[in-house]
């Protein structure tokens, strides 16, 4: 090797293994540069020994599953054990489908009931107790499945315990319930056009480890599982679980809670013997015994689907396969995907018709129209999908235009755009916004794939179009998952589905407008009703092979209790949904109204919304003297996401850091350069 050479790697390892690691916090940083810094980077230890930055320690998950009410209550335990106070903020997931109505503060001996103010109102409260050195919490809602957990004046040697208590229900599908408990956030790609100023889009800032590597907290979960039916089959394809099964009743706890289990979503199947739980009415008189709820009476309602029919009952169809092959589903999940979408394609009748669109930056379409599903063509699609390896942003919105903007074979064929990815991606409300403009044209389905993928919009594009949603967590279930994706386009289609109410003086009913059913999975209905539980509701469409389907359930065999409490947040949290999550306001002033009537109900219902959020404040001013120091928990990368999916932040810099990092890499070339060239001269 020349002396130029050696002295220039020298000076290049002195340059790189000298420079001091740097950790940022979003609140050291000038504005200019947190408006600019919206996405995900790295995070390495600063090497201050009087800083906790993992003030998080524990995490502990009860939920209890009666019918198909779940109840969770979540327990988060932040620990400084550090020298100096810190103000600690955490971003954590929940289920899309969660009315999240409850949270306590507790400080040693001191339990302090938070209380539900609009958000602006207790942002301000929060801000102020910091800086009067209260300690305080703060719970806000950044997406309808993602959250976040500031904490302020954290002292020394404090053991500070903030509890949620959230409602959702279970549906199954084909008599099998699945119970899903997230937890971890996957970074989110944020495309350039973002709007910067957005404060939903705050949480895309987050600092992740490494690949591989998990925070020191423990993460607990026990499941308690109540029927009227006995419970079989008990199966967690996610975790190692322990199971106590006596009939009617089970326990399920992790196998090794030693081992961290917060880096893939949790996620329990189980059967129940008998139908009966399936189908029919929920009532309660009274509503919630809360200061602010109005005293109404509220039901529940699930529409039981009809039976399959031959598959020459189905019309041809379209399908148009829309594949992420963008950086963070390098690895397992494009090789998942591949598998996935080879299965779905060779197994389509010659009668079907299909095409492949691939997006990462950019997107690829396999033809300019969709072509027969003969064996020349699948091979075509297949060559296609297998030179991908996972790599760059994903920019899915004009994949999707893409997809919807290819021309029709024919009016009489029923198009279906099946949309596979991770999901990692910040503008869920223009997809949703897109899907909701082609309702009626076109069913979208939607795969996930990966251990912790963003459910909101997996769930939100099959809830806005109509179709269905299934989630890959293990490659050896792609197949299996196909078959059901297989299984639900080629069953009876239960269409124009109408509810009559004769002698039930029901209102306020969500969802206004029924989608088609599939298969085996029911359509769960909220709603409010008035004066006695008598009458009945009738359920009526057309089948698939144009057959009437009739349903009728009697309104007076259901006996109305005040125990089902849990009626109203689900009745809630429908609304909302309706109003809010999936992006579908028509303009300005729809959008304004809206907003009022939400931040209504989250302030009725003491219930968390994109405009409520949760404070508790301790009365005591505990932080007299030091300055808190802001700390933001780094999240692990979900189990099989690679740190591809992270982007260009890395080490926890700023681009200004990378930036000076690279200059001075170019300047110590240039000057080694120029030196040895003035030498030889």
């Amino acid at each position: 090797m020349s002396k130029l050479k050696k002295f220039f790697y020298l000076n290049l390892f002195l340059l790189l293994f000298t420079t001091p690691a740097v950790t940022v916090f979003a609140d050291d940083l000038p504005e200019e540069d947190q408006n600019r810094i919206l996405a995900p980077y790295f995070f390495i230890e600063d090497g201050d020994p009087s800083t906790d930055q993992f003030p998080l320690k524990e995490t502990d998950v009860k939920t209890n599953i009666n019918g198909i009410i779940a109840e969770t209550y979540v327990t988060q335990i932040y620990t400084n054990e550090g020298q100096k106070p810190i103000n600690a903020m955490y971003v954590f997931p929940g289920s899309t489908k969660v009315a999240v109505h409850g949270m306590t503060m507790q400080i040693g001996d001191e339990i302090i009931k938070a209380k539900i103010k609009e958000r602006v109102e207790a942002k301000q409260e929060f801000e102020e107790a910091k800086q009067e050195g209260k300690s305080a919490s703060l719970l806000e809602q950044e997406r309808p499945n993602v959250f976040t957990m500031n904490v302020a004046n954290i002292m020394p040697g404090d053991i500070v315990k903030v509890e949620l208590h959230y409602t959702e229900t279970i549906t199954s599908t084909d008599g099998k319930y699945e119970f899903v408990f997230p937890t971890v956030v996957g970074p989110r790609y944020v495309s350039p056009a973002t709007d910067v100023t957005d404060d939903r889009n705050n949480f895309t800032e987050s600092p992740y480890l490494m690949d591989g590597k998990t925070p020191p907290g423990s993460y607990n979960i026990t499941v308690h599982l109540n029927s009227a039916v006995p419970i079989s089959n008990v199966n967690c394809k996610s975790h190692k679980i322990v199971t106590d099964i006596d009939n009617n009743k089970a326990l399920i706890t992790l196998e090794n809670p030693k081992e961290f289990a917060g880096n893939r979503d949790f996620i329990l199947d189980y059967s129940l013997t008998g139908s009966g739980i399936n189908s029919g009415l929920m009532l309660n008189k009274g509503g919630i015994a809360g200061e602010n709820t109005p005293k109404e009476n509220f039901f529940m309602m699930t529409i039981q689907p009809p039976e399959r029919v031959a598959l020459e009952d189905i019309l041809p169809r379209e399908y148009i396969f829309v594949l992420d092959v963008s950086g963070s589903m390098y690895g397992y999940p494009i090789d998942t995907a591949k598998n996935l979408i080879g299965n779905l394609v060779s197994n389509l009748r010659r009668t079907d018709t299909f095409n492949v669109i691939l997006f990462a930056g950019t997107s690829a379409q396999m033809s300019p129209k969709s072509v027969p599903a003969t064996s020349y063509n699948i091979n075509r699609a297949l060559d296609l999908i297998e030179q991908e390896e996972g790599g760059g942003g994903t920019e899915l919105v004009p994949a999707l235009q893409s997809a919807i903007d290819i021309p029709r074979t024919s009016k009489d064929v029923a198009r279906s755009v099946i949309i596979i990815t991770d999901g990692y991606i910040s503008e869920e409300s223009e997809i949703f916004d897109i899907i909701g403009k082609n309702l009626g044209e076109t069913d979208f389905f939607s795969f996930g794939i990966g251990d912790g993928v963003n459910r909101y919009l997996i769930e939100g594009i099959a809830k806005v179009g109509q179709g269905e949603a299934f989630v890959v967590t293990d490659p050896a279930k792609a197949n299996e998952e196909a078959a059901n994706f297989r299984s639900y386009i080629q069953s009876p289609i239960l269409r124009n589905i109408k509810v009559t109410y004769n002698g039930f003086d029901a209102y306020d009913v969500e969802p206004k407008k029924l989608p088609t059913l599939f298969a085996k999975r029911p359509i769960v209905m909220y709603g409010k009703w008035k004066g006695e539980a008598e009458g009945t509701i009738e359920i009526t469409g057309t089948k698939g092979n144009g057959e009437a389907y009739r349903q009728v359930i009697q309104v007076a065999g259901t006996q109305p209790l005040e125990n089902n409490t849990a009626l109203p947040y689900l009745w809630a949290r429908a609304r909302v949904e309706q109003l809010m999550d999936y992006g579908l306001q028509e303009d300005e002033d729809s959008m304004e109204r809206f907003k009022k009537e939400v931040t209504q109900i989250g302030l009725d219902y003491s219930m968390l919304t994109p405009f409520t959020s949760f404070i508790a404040v301790t009365e005591q001013v505990r932080n007299t003297g030091s300055e808190a120091k802001d700390v933001n928990q780094p999240l692990p990368l979900p189990q099989h996401v690679s740190n591809n999916s992270v982007g260009s932040y890395t080490s926890g810099s700023e681009p200004g850091v990378a930036a000076v990092i690279v200059i001075g890499v170019f300047t110590l070339m240039s000057g080694t350069v120029r030196l040895f060239r003035k030498r030889a001269a």
